[in-house]
Protein backbone atom coordinates (compact mmCIF):
# COMPACT_ATOMS: atom_id res chain seq x y z
CA UNK A 1 0.00 0.00 0.00
CA UNK A 2 2.73 2.45 0.84
CA UNK A 3 4.47 1.56 -2.45
CA UNK A 4 1.60 2.47 -4.76
CA UNK A 5 0.98 5.82 -2.09
CA UNK A 6 4.40 7.01 -3.35
CA UNK A 7 3.97 6.28 -6.55
CA UNK A 8 1.15 8.72 -6.93
CA UNK A 9 2.62 11.03 -5.06
CA UNK A 10 6.07 11.00 -7.23
CA UNK A 11 4.12 11.01 -10.08
CA UNK A 12 1.14 13.49 -9.50
CA UNK A 13 1.96 15.80 -12.31
CA UNK A 14 2.50 12.97 -14.84
CA UNK A 15 -1.22 12.19 -13.70
CA UNK A 16 -2.61 15.31 -14.34
CA UNK A 17 -1.28 15.74 -17.51
CA UNK A 18 -2.66 12.89 -18.68
CA UNK A 19 -5.86 13.37 -17.07
CA UNK A 20 -5.79 17.12 -19.15
CA UNK A 21 -4.65 15.66 -22.32
CA UNK A 22 -8.02 12.73 -21.79
CA UNK A 23 -9.85 15.63 -20.82
CA UNK A 24 -8.89 17.25 -24.49
CA UNK A 25 -9.27 14.41 -26.50
CA UNK A 26 -12.74 14.34 -25.41
CA UNK A 27 -13.67 17.77 -26.52
CA UNK A 28 -12.05 16.83 -30.24
CA UNK A 29 -14.58 14.06 -30.59
CA UNK A 30 -17.54 15.37 -29.33
CA UNK A 31 -16.51 18.29 -32.06
CA UNK A 32 -15.03 15.86 -34.62
CA UNK A 33 -17.48 17.10 -36.83
CA UNK A 34 -16.62 20.62 -36.66
CA UNK A 35 -12.86 19.97 -37.18
CA UNK A 36 -13.09 19.62 -41.14
CA UNK A 37 -14.63 22.85 -41.09
CA UNK A 38 -12.41 24.62 -38.95
CA UNK A 39 -9.20 23.07 -40.78
CA UNK A 40 -10.59 24.78 -44.08
CA UNK A 41 -11.16 28.37 -42.10
CA UNK A 42 -7.54 28.27 -41.03
CA UNK A 43 -6.88 29.01 -44.76
CA UNK A 44 -9.25 31.80 -44.81
CA UNK A 45 -6.87 34.23 -42.77
CA UNK A 46 -6.67 37.83 -43.57
CA UNK A 47 -2.87 38.45 -42.83
CA UNK A 48 -3.14 41.68 -42.58
CA UNK A 49 -5.48 41.97 -40.02
CA UNK A 50 -3.24 40.01 -37.79
CA UNK A 51 -0.55 42.28 -37.95
CA UNK A 52 -2.67 43.98 -35.55
CA UNK A 53 -2.07 41.80 -32.65
CA UNK A 54 1.84 42.86 -32.64
CA UNK A 55 0.66 46.65 -31.90
CA UNK A 56 -1.59 45.67 -29.33
CA UNK A 57 0.93 42.83 -27.39
CA UNK A 58 3.64 45.84 -27.01
CA UNK A 59 1.10 48.12 -25.72
CA UNK A 60 0.13 45.44 -23.22
CA UNK A 61 3.59 44.96 -22.32
CA UNK A 62 3.98 49.19 -21.99
CA UNK A 63 1.24 49.09 -19.50
CA UNK A 64 2.24 46.02 -17.57
CA UNK A 65 6.05 47.67 -17.33
CA UNK A 66 4.08 51.07 -16.53
CA UNK A 67 2.11 49.59 -14.16
CA UNK A 68 4.88 48.05 -12.39
CA UNK A 69 7.39 51.08 -12.05
CA UNK A 70 4.01 52.80 -10.65
CA UNK A 71 3.71 50.16 -7.88
CA UNK A 72 7.40 50.24 -7.18
CA UNK A 73 7.28 54.35 -6.85
CA UNK A 74 4.25 54.12 -4.92
CA UNK A 75 6.87 51.81 -1.92
CA UNK A 76 9.66 54.01 -2.83
CA UNK A 77 11.82 52.43 -5.29
CA UNK A 78 12.23 53.92 -8.80
CA UNK A 79 13.37 51.57 -11.59
CA UNK A 80 13.89 52.21 -14.61
CA UNK A 81 11.25 51.25 -17.17
CA UNK A 82 13.56 49.10 -19.95
CA UNK A 83 14.86 46.89 -16.98
CA UNK A 84 10.97 46.10 -15.86
CA UNK A 85 10.30 45.74 -19.59
CA UNK A 86 12.30 43.05 -20.38
CA UNK A 87 11.45 41.41 -17.08
CA UNK A 88 8.06 41.28 -17.96
CA UNK A 89 8.92 39.34 -20.74
CA UNK A 90 10.81 36.67 -18.65
CA UNK A 91 8.15 36.58 -16.10
CA UNK A 92 5.68 35.87 -18.80
CA UNK A 93 7.96 33.02 -20.33
CA UNK A 94 8.31 31.76 -16.82
CA UNK A 95 4.78 31.70 -16.22
CA UNK A 96 4.10 29.57 -19.50
CA UNK A 97 7.12 26.94 -19.06
CA UNK A 98 6.64 26.38 -15.39
CA UNK A 99 3.20 26.18 -14.95
CA UNK A 100 2.22 26.47 -10.97
CA UNK A 101 -0.24 28.96 -10.47
CA UNK A 102 2.20 31.58 -10.82
CA UNK A 103 3.68 30.86 -8.04
CA UNK A 104 7.08 30.37 -10.22
CA UNK A 105 6.41 34.05 -11.66
CA UNK A 106 6.18 35.23 -8.26
CA UNK A 107 9.27 33.60 -7.20
CA UNK A 108 11.64 34.44 -10.16
CA UNK A 109 10.30 38.01 -10.19
CA UNK A 110 11.87 38.49 -6.54
CA UNK A 111 14.96 36.80 -7.60
CA UNK A 112 15.61 38.92 -10.83
CA UNK A 113 14.86 41.88 -8.65
CA UNK A 114 17.89 41.52 -6.11
CA UNK A 115 20.36 43.25 -7.58
CA UNK A 116 18.13 46.88 -7.27
CA UNK A 117 17.91 45.62 -3.65
CA UNK A 118 13.81 44.81 -3.81
CA UNK A 119 13.52 42.38 -1.10
CA UNK A 120 11.25 39.25 -1.81
CA UNK A 121 8.61 40.24 0.09
CA UNK A 122 8.08 43.72 -1.25
CA UNK A 123 8.42 41.71 -5.38
CA UNK A 124 5.90 39.18 -4.18
CA UNK A 125 3.43 42.30 -2.57
CA UNK A 126 4.20 43.94 -6.15
CA UNK A 127 3.28 41.18 -7.65
CA UNK A 128 -0.19 40.25 -5.32
CA UNK A 129 -0.97 44.18 -6.35
CA UNK A 130 -0.81 43.58 -9.97
CA UNK A 131 -2.68 40.61 -9.91
CA UNK A 132 -5.80 42.58 -7.33
CA UNK A 133 -5.57 45.73 -9.66
CA UNK A 134 -6.11 43.20 -12.45
CA UNK A 135 -9.16 41.72 -11.03
CA UNK A 136 -10.79 44.80 -9.95
CA UNK A 137 -10.35 46.41 -13.55
CA UNK A 138 -11.72 43.31 -15.01
CA UNK A 139 -14.66 43.40 -13.44
CA UNK A 140 -15.66 46.51 -14.87
CA UNK A 141 -15.05 44.95 -18.05
CA UNK A 142 -17.63 41.94 -17.23
CA UNK A 143 -20.29 44.96 -16.79
CA UNK A 144 -18.92 46.09 -20.38
CA UNK A 145 -19.67 42.38 -21.15
CA UNK A 146 -23.05 42.23 -20.24
CA UNK A 147 -24.00 45.47 -21.48
CA UNK A 148 -22.94 44.63 -24.94
CA UNK A 149 -24.35 41.67 -24.66
CA UNK A 150 -28.02 43.16 -24.40
CA UNK A 151 -27.26 45.17 -26.99
CA UNK A 152 -26.65 42.19 -29.04
CA UNK A 153 -29.94 40.11 -27.59
CA UNK A 154 -27.24 37.24 -26.55
CA UNK A 155 -28.42 37.94 -22.87
CA UNK A 156 -29.47 34.10 -22.07
CA UNK A 157 -29.83 32.80 -18.41
CA UNK A 158 -26.40 30.55 -19.51
CA UNK A 159 -24.68 33.87 -19.93
CA UNK A 160 -25.55 35.70 -17.10
CA UNK A 161 -25.02 32.62 -14.72
CA UNK A 162 -21.45 32.71 -16.24
CA UNK A 163 -21.14 36.09 -15.44
CA UNK A 164 -22.40 35.94 -11.85
CA UNK A 165 -19.93 33.16 -11.35
CA UNK A 166 -16.93 35.51 -12.67
CA UNK A 167 -18.05 38.43 -11.17
CA UNK A 168 -18.55 36.67 -7.57
CA UNK A 169 -15.26 34.80 -7.42
CA UNK A 170 -13.60 38.17 -8.31
CA UNK A 171 -15.49 40.36 -6.11
CA UNK A 172 -15.28 37.73 -2.73
CA UNK A 173 -11.67 36.83 -4.06
CA UNK A 174 -10.85 40.71 -3.67
CA UNK A 175 -12.63 41.55 -0.86
CA UNK A 176 -10.68 38.58 0.94
CA UNK A 177 -7.44 39.63 0.01
CA UNK A 178 -7.87 42.99 1.60
CA UNK A 179 -9.84 42.04 4.65
CA UNK A 180 -6.50 39.93 5.36
CA UNK A 181 -3.56 41.89 4.04
CA UNK A 182 -4.78 45.02 5.85
CA UNK A 183 -3.97 43.77 9.46
CA UNK A 184 -0.85 42.43 10.88
CA UNK A 185 -2.53 39.74 12.83
CA UNK A 186 -4.91 38.02 10.66
CA UNK A 187 -2.34 38.06 7.39
CA UNK A 188 -0.02 35.89 10.16
CA UNK A 189 -2.22 33.63 10.81
CA UNK A 190 -3.60 33.17 7.43
CA UNK A 191 -0.22 32.92 6.06
CA UNK A 192 1.36 30.50 9.05
CA UNK A 193 -1.91 27.99 7.92
CA UNK A 194 -0.91 28.16 4.22
CA UNK A 195 2.33 27.92 5.26
CA UNK A 196 1.86 24.74 7.20
CA UNK A 197 -0.48 23.40 4.95
CA UNK A 198 1.36 23.58 1.88
CA UNK A 199 4.39 22.21 3.17
CA UNK A 200 2.69 19.09 4.14
CA UNK A 201 1.23 18.96 0.92
CA UNK A 202 4.69 19.06 -0.88
CA UNK A 203 6.25 16.83 1.57
CA UNK A 204 2.99 14.14 0.26
CA UNK A 205 3.79 15.47 -3.34
CA UNK A 206 7.71 15.24 -3.18
CA UNK A 207 8.83 13.32 -0.51
CA UNK A 208 11.89 15.15 1.26
CA UNK A 209 13.11 16.59 4.72
CA UNK A 210 13.43 19.79 3.49
CA UNK A 211 10.73 22.33 3.79
CA UNK A 212 9.14 24.34 1.00
CA UNK A 213 8.43 26.77 2.97
CA UNK A 214 10.80 28.11 5.66
CA UNK A 215 8.27 29.17 8.84
CA UNK A 216 11.02 31.43 10.54
CA UNK A 217 12.30 33.12 7.45
CA UNK A 218 8.40 33.19 6.50
CA UNK A 219 7.57 35.28 9.87
CA UNK A 220 10.11 37.81 8.65
CA UNK A 221 8.89 38.01 4.72
CA UNK A 222 5.00 37.99 6.72
CA UNK A 223 5.92 41.55 8.33
CA UNK A 224 7.64 43.01 5.49
CA UNK A 225 4.39 42.03 3.42
CA UNK A 226 2.52 43.75 5.36
CA UNK A 227 3.90 46.93 5.88
CA UNK A 228 4.46 47.12 2.13
CA UNK A 229 0.74 46.75 1.61
CA UNK A 230 0.23 49.64 4.17
CA UNK A 231 2.20 51.75 2.41
CA UNK A 232 0.13 51.58 -0.33
CA UNK A 233 -2.90 51.89 1.45
CA UNK A 234 -1.81 54.94 3.30
CA UNK A 235 -1.30 56.35 -0.55
CA UNK A 236 -4.63 54.85 -1.52
CA UNK A 237 -5.14 57.69 -4.45
CA UNK A 238 -2.11 57.34 -5.84
CA UNK A 239 -3.32 53.59 -7.15
CA UNK A 240 -5.49 55.48 -9.99
CA UNK A 241 -3.38 55.56 -12.31
CA UNK A 242 -1.44 51.89 -11.78
CA UNK A 243 -5.35 50.48 -12.25
CA UNK A 244 -5.45 52.17 -15.02
CA UNK A 245 -2.85 50.65 -16.81
CA UNK A 246 -3.57 47.10 -15.23
CA UNK A 247 -7.51 47.69 -17.42
CA UNK A 248 -5.59 49.14 -20.41
CA UNK A 249 -3.27 45.19 -19.96
CA UNK A 250 -6.81 43.37 -19.76
CA UNK A 251 -8.28 45.64 -22.79
CA UNK A 252 -5.71 44.94 -25.20
CA UNK A 253 -5.31 40.92 -24.22
CA UNK A 254 -9.20 41.04 -25.52
CA UNK A 255 -8.23 43.19 -28.37
CA UNK A 256 -5.85 40.46 -29.89
CA UNK A 257 -8.29 37.78 -29.68
CA UNK A 258 -11.08 40.11 -31.14
CA UNK A 259 -8.42 40.43 -33.73
CA UNK A 260 -8.18 37.04 -35.18
CA UNK A 261 -12.14 36.52 -34.98
CA UNK A 262 -11.44 39.61 -37.38
CA UNK A 263 -9.14 38.37 -39.11
CA UNK A 264 -11.63 35.39 -40.00
CA UNK A 265 -14.01 37.80 -41.39
CA UNK A 266 -16.18 37.48 -38.31
CA UNK A 267 -17.54 40.03 -36.19
CA UNK A 268 -18.81 38.77 -32.82
CA UNK A 269 -20.41 40.11 -29.92
CA UNK A 270 -17.19 41.36 -27.80
CA UNK A 271 -19.35 40.68 -24.62
CA UNK A 272 -19.02 36.88 -25.23
CA UNK A 273 -15.04 37.39 -26.09
CA UNK A 274 -14.70 39.42 -22.67
CA UNK A 275 -16.31 36.17 -20.63
CA UNK A 276 -14.73 33.84 -22.53
CA UNK A 277 -11.12 35.48 -21.82
CA UNK A 278 -12.13 35.76 -18.43
CA UNK A 279 -13.18 32.49 -17.39
CA UNK A 280 -10.56 30.51 -19.55
CA UNK A 281 -8.03 32.41 -17.65
CA UNK A 282 -8.70 30.74 -14.71
CA UNK A 283 -7.37 27.81 -16.52
CA UNK A 284 -3.62 28.78 -15.28
CA UNK A 285 -4.79 28.34 -11.71
CA UNK A 286 -5.93 24.53 -11.87
CA UNK A 287 -3.65 23.39 -15.57
CA UNK A 288 -0.18 21.63 -14.70
CA UNK A 289 0.28 22.07 -18.40
CA UNK A 290 2.27 25.26 -19.93
CA UNK A 291 -0.37 28.22 -20.53
CA UNK A 292 -3.15 25.87 -19.63
CA UNK A 293 -3.35 23.77 -22.77
CA UNK A 294 -6.66 21.89 -23.34
CA UNK A 295 -8.64 23.42 -20.16
CA UNK A 296 -7.94 27.01 -21.81
CA UNK A 297 -9.39 26.35 -25.53
CA UNK A 298 -12.11 23.59 -23.61
CA UNK A 299 -13.69 26.60 -21.43
CA UNK A 300 -13.54 29.35 -24.09
CA UNK A 301 -15.01 27.34 -26.79
CA UNK A 302 -17.71 26.24 -24.00
CA UNK A 303 -18.51 30.01 -23.03
CA UNK A 304 -18.65 30.94 -26.88
CA UNK A 305 -21.43 28.41 -27.50
CA UNK A 306 -23.40 29.85 -24.60
CA UNK A 307 -22.96 33.16 -26.57
CA UNK A 308 -23.84 31.27 -30.07
CA UNK A 309 -20.78 31.34 -31.67
CA UNK A 310 -20.31 27.23 -33.12
CA UNK A 311 -17.31 25.52 -32.56
CA UNK A 312 -16.31 25.81 -36.17
CA UNK A 313 -16.08 29.10 -36.24
CA UNK A 314 -14.66 29.71 -32.85
CA UNK A 315 -12.15 26.68 -32.51
CA UNK A 316 -10.11 28.33 -35.57
CA UNK A 317 -9.63 31.78 -33.56
CA UNK A 318 -8.39 30.46 -30.43
CA UNK A 319 -6.17 27.97 -32.00
CA UNK A 320 -4.53 30.79 -34.37
CA UNK A 321 -4.40 33.20 -31.27
CA UNK A 322 -3.12 30.73 -29.02
CA UNK A 323 -0.42 29.67 -31.45
CA UNK A 324 0.79 33.53 -32.98
CA UNK A 325 0.41 34.69 -29.17
CA UNK A 326 3.08 32.54 -28.28
CA UNK A 327 5.19 32.97 -31.46
CA UNK A 328 4.69 36.60 -30.39
CA UNK A 329 5.47 36.45 -26.53
CA UNK A 330 8.04 33.22 -25.70
CA UNK A 331 10.94 33.79 -28.06
CA UNK A 332 12.08 37.34 -26.66
CA UNK A 333 11.21 35.86 -23.07
CA UNK A 334 13.35 33.16 -23.59
CA UNK A 335 15.66 34.86 -24.93
CA UNK A 336 15.89 37.25 -22.18
CA UNK A 337 15.77 34.70 -19.30
CA UNK A 338 18.45 33.23 -20.71
CA UNK A 339 20.63 36.28 -20.67
CA UNK A 340 19.61 36.52 -16.99
CA UNK A 341 20.52 33.07 -15.41
CA UNK A 342 23.81 32.98 -18.11
CA UNK A 343 24.68 35.98 -15.23
CA UNK A 344 23.10 34.43 -12.42
CA UNK A 345 22.99 30.71 -12.68
CA UNK A 346 19.66 28.98 -13.08
CA UNK A 347 16.88 29.99 -10.52
CA UNK A 348 15.72 27.14 -7.94
CA UNK A 349 12.30 26.91 -9.21
CA UNK A 350 11.89 23.42 -6.97
CA UNK A 351 13.99 24.86 -4.00
CA UNK A 352 12.60 26.26 -1.09
CA UNK A 353 10.39 29.23 -1.58
CA UNK A 354 11.35 31.48 1.50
Amino acid sequence: MGKITGFIALRWKLLLNIATIVALIMLLYFIRHDLETTFRNLLKVNAWALVLMIPLEALNYHAQTKLYMQLFRIVGNKLKYGELFIASLELNFVNHVFPSGGAAGISYFGLRLKDDEISGAKATMIQFMKLLLTIISFESLILLSVFFLAIGGQVNRVMLLVSAILTTLLVVSTALFIYTIGNRRRIKKVLEFFTIWLNKLMHWVRPSDKDVINIEKAQVVFDDFHNTFMEMRRDHLKMREPLLYALIMNFTEVAVIYVVFIAFGHFVNPGAVILAYGIANFAGFISVLPGGLGIYEALMIAVLLAAGISPNLSLPVIIMYRVLNTLLQLPPGYYYYQKEISKHGKPPHDAELI
